[in-house]
């Protein structure tokens, strides 16, 4: 394929840049062989966002033969002088740094970004990859906010990008396959979906002073968006989470894992009406605000999606089960679901099973891998990828509904056509975020 005919297959004409915007494989100590691809029909990706998650992906991303990373973005310095070396290390090519991911979306060269940023940054920049024509594999969940998503939304259909959420489980052989007995009706009547995480390495975090940010750090570029706070070490690598200026917790964290193949297998709209309750119950004196115990009932009219989480906690393991999990409880069995599997808890009547037992059904645990290939063979083909941003949009809104009942301590109603709750002042003002100057609530 020609360098021509491979930018005529991997763009089309909204690779614009908008003026108002821009301005899990293992290491090896040689550089890992691949198959080899024409450099003319390589996809070349740039990753913003070089820890945890952000490269955890890249690192899959770049075990395909087809795809090179060309470009690391991150606001510490001695984050992205690490990762360089180790991508040097892994590919034997040294990639651009950048510091700021606008200079970054500029290169008219990449054509994909991995977004791996803090859930704060996460519609912001893909916006402004969309607009500057760029493909973009998001982590989950998929933005901070009820609006946020839905201008993300906004922003993949105006530009026409493939935007791959990374709900790594929506690629995985063991859910799908789960899914397709829920499908079948073998259950019977289902009223009520079980969702969880009890996880004891997930411990509430100590509270610490305020300090200065460390040497090499764009502090101010890391909060970008987020309201004017002094730097503390629980806001920023990892347990940035915990804090409602930059994530949703558990409830989003996990949640939107879990809960979209709750919807995915009632075949869901909106709930009529959500109620939560929990706090920083276990942990009383912990420095994070999101809650470290959280239950929340979502109302469907004639069946009932419920999440808890518990954090620090491993005993309570529902149905035997893993940390984490979904069960499908229906007349005639319970099917549950992890990561690692799943199982029918059949029901029985005078001794007899109602419907038939099977053993357990295993995951391969490449659901990750398979995710990944799934948005770069997307970027081929242009087709909808397995999580793409409508069905990323979803989930994330019902997992933000139980936040925000939470936080407003009572039922709330949303109205999707009016993108409020009706006669909640203080509901509607939390669907979408008061972003700190310079940066601006993007428009599409």
């Amino acid at each position: 394929m020609s360098s021509y005919s491979r930018r005529a297959f991997l763009g089309d004409t909204s690779r614009i840049v908008a003026g108002a915007g821009l301005t899990a494989l293992p290491l090896t100590a040689a550089v890992t062989p691949k198959p080899s691809v024409a450099a003319s029909d390589k996809i070349r990706i740039g990753l913003i966002g070089a820890n945890s998650m952000g490269w955890a992906n890249l690192r899959q991303h770049v075990a395909l033969p087809e795809v090179e990373c060309v470009a690391l973005c991150d606001i510490d310095q001695s984050v992205l002088d690490r990762r360089s070396a180790e991508l040097e290390k892994m590919t034997g090519k040294k990639p651009v740094l950048y510091t700021d991911f606008r200079k970054m979306l500029d290169n008219k060269d990449i054509d994909a970004v991995i977004i791996g940023t803090p859930d704060h940054w996460h519609c912001l920049q893909t916006v402004y990859a969309c607009q500057a024509g760029k493909d973009v594999y998001v982590e989950k969940p998929m933005a901070g906010s009820i609006g946020e998503c839905n201008v993300m939304v906004q922003a993949a259909k105006k530009h026409n990008r493939v935007v791959q959420v990374g709900q790594w489980q929506r690629s995985g052989p063991h859910w799908q396959s789960a899914i397709e007995y829920v499908h079948s009706g073998k259950l019977g009547k289902i009223s009520m979906v079980r969702n969880w995480l009890y996880y004891n390495s997930r411990k509430a975090i100590p509270a610490l002073p305020d300090e200065a940010a460390p040497q090499g750090v764009d502090y101010d570029m890391w909060l970008g968006p987020a309201p004017k706070k002094a730097y503390n070490k629980n806001r920023y690598h990892g347990s940035w989470r915990y804090f409602w200026d930059y994530g949703g917790g558990i409830m989003t964290d996990w949640g939107v894992h879990l809960i979209d193949f709750a919807l995915y297998g009632m075949n869901s709209g909106m709930p009529k009406s959500v109620v939560a309750t929990g706090g920083k119950l276990a942990f009383r004196d912990s420095g994070m605000q999101t809650p470290d115990t959280q239950m929340a009932l979502y109302d469907f009219g004639d069946y009932a999606i419920t999440w808890e989480h518990g954090m620090g906690v491993s005993a309570a393991r529902l149905y035997g089960n893993n940390y984490c999990g979904v069960a499908f409880v229906g007349t005639n069995g319970t099917l549950v679901v992890d990561r690692d599997k799943w199982r029918l808890f059949p029901e029985s009547d005078n001794g007899q099973f109602l419907i038939p037992a099977m053993p357990e059904q295993r995951g391969g645990g490449k659901d990750l891998a398979i995710h990944v290939k799934n948005f770069v063979d997307c970027i081929r083909s242009r087709n909808k990828p397995a999580c793409d941003v409508e069905t990323a949009r979803k989930v994330a809104l019902v997992s933000h509904l139980g936040n925000i009942a939470l936080r407003t301590g009572r039922k709330v109603v949303y109205d999707e056509a009016t993108n409020s709750f009706p006669g909640d002042k203080e509901a509607t003002a939390l669907i979408k975020p008061t972003y700190r100057e310079p940066w601006k609530f993007p428009k599409v």
